[in-house]
């Protein structure tokens, strides 16, 4: 196979079909049903399934089987099959995976940007989706056309694209059910939905914390009252509410207490934080919008990181918990709040797990911290939305570690690097439990300042041609 001139025909692809494509997926708001209790019936996510369906039934590609499966009040997906091409047979498989849905707006963004409003600038693509992950889809079957066109033998290729993803795939189990006996023998799971840790090489994603979210409500009394009257007397809720989040975390470190929520990192993620922190430096933590002040001895400082050590900050953000507070009710615009004592106070709390925590364990602990001996006597109810088991790939197989290197190198001029990310994608860990023999190649297109979920997301043009062209290259040496 020439890479070169596959990288050609993938190019060509994006500049004259996909990317035009996506600035029309951007412009959907098909958020996760998570977001959109009416999804069903305002039909977004829908129409980006169709849309999608209708171009992968399109593309030349020979042999293509390809269907909307749709489950009974279940998210939609799209699922295809595309048998072996060569000496090949087609038992063992390559199956692909991403999703079409997406978060909600975020308030934040710039002007002349917006969720749902695709602007190109510059080598971006700015707008919700289209990096997380409305590509896969489209870039999967690009790879398998542009392998045909070079007439380079590959392995019979299968995906799934699901729209359920950002809010923890939970009408996912269902269809991996439906669907596993059609995956066939997967040697090879490569999951387009992951990040990058610079925009200069192929990242492989070693690893993904789990997640226990929900809601925490804090009740002391029925009704709001003057706080002149009531305040010294009736505790506030805020401050109950704070006394228990300390039962979590450290409020001067941000360390999580209790072990239950730690896990022992493993001897060969710690070589893989310290390389990738050889590889950024300080981009570990220069990429994030921190805020400037002005009290800094030169008058130009900005808020700071838990740790500028590099190789610290890979594993804070990868194999160590941490406790964020995502949402707030109970709380009175600023421009209307009184003197009244509020009754109730409502935190939306999600912590991030170590890749090996198991996600129940830690749920059940969580509730315990937050109902036991509550302060005060107050009402405290914590009602768990999330609890998603980590992954951790497999040790990796010689031949994968020889074929990203390689196809770094061939597309970027530089090997292929390796780290864990923060996120969370159950589907990892639903798929590595049915496919224990498989290898995973999980990497994605979200790196520096791209702000996946946040205001001013973005897709990084040139890289995401680059990696549709690396990995067709790695998929030519899953072994027959």
């Amino acid at each position: 196979m020439n890479l070169a001139d596959l990288k050609h025909f993938t190019d060509r692809r994006w500049d004259e079909d996909l990317l035009p494509r996506l600035v029309e997926y951007v412009k959907v708001p098909a958020k996760s049903p998570g977001f959109d209790a009416s999804w069903a019936a305002h039909g977004h996510l829908q129409a980006v399934v169709k849309e999608a369906h209708a171009w992968a039934a399109a593309q030349k590609i020979v042999g293509l089987k390809l269907e909307i499966v749709a489950l009974a009040g279940k998210t939609p997906c799209i699922f295809f099959d595309v048998p072996a091409t060569g000496t090949f047979g087609n038992a063992r498989t390559v199956l692909f995976y991403g999703h079409l849905d997406k978060q909600p707006e975020m308030v934040g963004w710039r002007d002349g940007l917006g969720p749902w409003r695709p602007v190109i600038e510059g080598d971006k693509l700015y707008g919700r989706g289209a990096a997380d992950d409305g590509y896969a889809i489209y870039a999967a079957l690009t790879i398998v056309a542009a392998l045909d066109a070079q007439g380079a033998p590959r392995p019979r290729c299968v995906g799934i694209i699901e729209t359920c993803e950002e809010s923890g795939s939970p009408d996912l189990p269902a269809y991996l059910d439906l669907l596993a006996p059609r995956f066939g023998d997967v040697a090879l799971v490569a999951g387009l939905d992951s990040g990058c840790g610079n925009y200069e090489q192929l990242w492989v994603t070693t690893s993904l914390r789990g997640l226990v979210g929900g809601t925490m409500t804090v009740d002391v009394l029925t009704e709001g009252v003057h706080s002149g009257k009531a305040s010294g007397l009736v505790p506030s809720s805020m401050r109950i509410a704070r006394q228990l989040l300390n039962r979590i975390d450290d409020p001067a470190s941000g360390r999580v207490v209790d072990p239950v929520f730690h896990a022992e990192i493993p001897a060969e993620r710690l070589q893989q934080a310290q390389r990738a922190g050889e590889i950024l430096g300080e981009q570990v933590w220069k990429e994030f919008p921190w805020v400037g002040c002005n009290h800094g001895p030169d008058g130009h400082a900005h808020a700071m990181p838990t740790t500028t050590d590099p190789v610290e900050g890979i594993l804070a953000r990868t194999w160590r918990p941490a406790l964020s507070v995502t949402g707030a009710a109970g709380f009175p615009g600023v421009d209307s709040a009184g003197n009244v004592l509020r009754p109730r106070t409502t935190f939306k709390l999600s912590l991030r797990l170590p890749p090996t925590v198991d996600g129940e364990r830690a749920t059940a602990t969580l509730k315990k911290l937050l109902t036991d001996n509550v302060p005060y006597n107050a009402r405290v109810t914590f009602d768990a939305d999330w609890g998603a088991t980590g992954w951790n790939a497999p040790e990796t197989a010689p031949w994968l570690k020889q074929a990203a290197d390689a196809a770094s190198r061939a597309v970027y001029g530089k090997d292929a690097a390796w780290m864990g990310e923060g996120g969370t994608i159950p589907f990892m860990n639903m798929l590595g439990e049915k496919f224990p023999r498989a290898q995973f190649l999980i990497t994605g297109v979200l790196g520096p300042h791209s702000n996946a979920h946040g205001p001013n997301e973005f897709l990084h043009i040139p890289y995401v041609k680059q990696l549709t062209a690396a990995v067709a290259g790695i998929i030519t040496a899953v072994p027959g």
